[in-house]
């Protein structure tokens, strides 16, 4: 069996900091403070360390470099995510490794295994693979989740429940009544919170007496396409506000609307999730829960390079949401 060759994530590990601190340390940088700069001298003598034998670690990356596994690159929410992932990995010294998997399980799946053999800290987005997997991948590198929570793992999130209670809120102050959700895939972790967030945001208001009804629209691929197929549920079932699952799904909801003559907002309202920057700029600009993308990227980032290590064990990071009022939601017809 061959011998093991020690890489700087070794000697990271048994000091107990962070892969950009023994580069730091080794190299004699006088921003590590002196006890631990010791400890990762000590560390890597421990370990036989030596950077020329540890070379053929930085050629596949090892040690060097961070992947990051998101569904769909073209959605901007992850563009978002990437670049305050890679500014945060950047600044660490760093290599970003972006994977996108096109919102498809099995390419997931086949991306963290080929990611895995090169690339020993990860970053996922939103995965749609199961817990099991997650967890056995988690025991054999380092991970931290984004818009997914799994105890033991650390994780960055938005308030998707918050986000739930804004939205229809804001409806209900509008006079909606009967408003339809049109949701995420039916493997996605935060279309599942966000309709659980839907059921006690509606438990609550209707225990004050407020008669309001959320009509399940279905599943839908976060896209334009997906939206198509949206908007044409909501025109069949009569709602007079839709909130969508994210922006992206809205962007369709809204073309197609206009195509069937439905203005918007004065026959139903859109309420959207993530806010992009296209949201802006649609017509009519979009009504949508703001989650901070470049935010979530960067504090996974912190999560992942924590120091000891032992600080993000299982940690999870909410960071707050707001809704962005606009003109795709208006007074209820009628």
């Amino acid at each position: 069996m061959a011998d093991h060759v020690v890489t700087i994530h070794d000697v990271a590990r048994e000091a107990g900091v962070s892969i950009a601190t023994v580069s730091r340390a080794l190299a004699g940088s006088t921003t590590v403070a002196a006890a631990t700069a010791d400890r990762v001298r000590r560390a890597a003598a421990a370990l036989g360390y030596e950077p020329n034998r540890a070379a053929r670690a930085l050629v596949t990356g090892r040690g060097q470099s961070v992947g990051l596994v998101i569904p769909d690159l073209e959605n901007p929410f992850y563009s978002s995510v990437a670049k305050g992932m890679q500014n945060r990995v950047r600044a660490a010294g760093l290599t970003a490794i972006i994977a996108d998997t096109d919102e498809d399980v099995d390419r997931e799946r086949e991306v963290l295994g080929q990611l895995a053999a090169d690339v020993d800290r990860m970053i996922l987005a939103s995965p749609r693979a199961a817990d099991a997997d997650l967890l056995a991948l988690a025991a054999r590198s380092r991970v931290v989740l984004i818009n997914r929570s799994l105890p033991g793992v650390p994780a960055v999130t938005g308030d998707n429940a918050d986000g739930i209670r804004q939205a229809v809120g804001h409806l209900l102050a509008l006079g909606h009544a009967r408003i339809g959700y049109a949701g995420g895939p039916a493997t996605s972790w935060s279309d599942a919170e966000r309709r659980a967030g839907l059921t006690v945001t509606v438990d609550a208001w209707r225990a004050q007496g407020r008669d309001v009804t959320i009509v399940d629209l279905g599943a839908f691929r976060p896209g334009p396409a997906g939206g198509v197929a949206a908007a044409d549920l909501a025109i069949a079932e009569g709602v007079t506000a839709v909130l969508v699952f994210n922006d992206q799904l809205a962007l369709g909801l809204l073309g197609r609307l206009g195509e069937r003559g439905v203005g918007v907002p004065e026959a139903m309202s859109v309420v959207g999730f993530d806010d992009v920057p296209v949201a802006r700029l649609l017509a009519p600009a979009l009504t949508t829960v703001a989650v901070p993308a470049q935010r979530m990227g960067a504090a996974a980032v912190d999560l992942l390079l924590a120091e000891p290590l032992t600080d993000a064990a299982g940690a999870l990071n909410v960071l707050p949401v707001e809704l962005q009022v606009r003109r795709s939601t208006a007074q209820a017809p009628g």
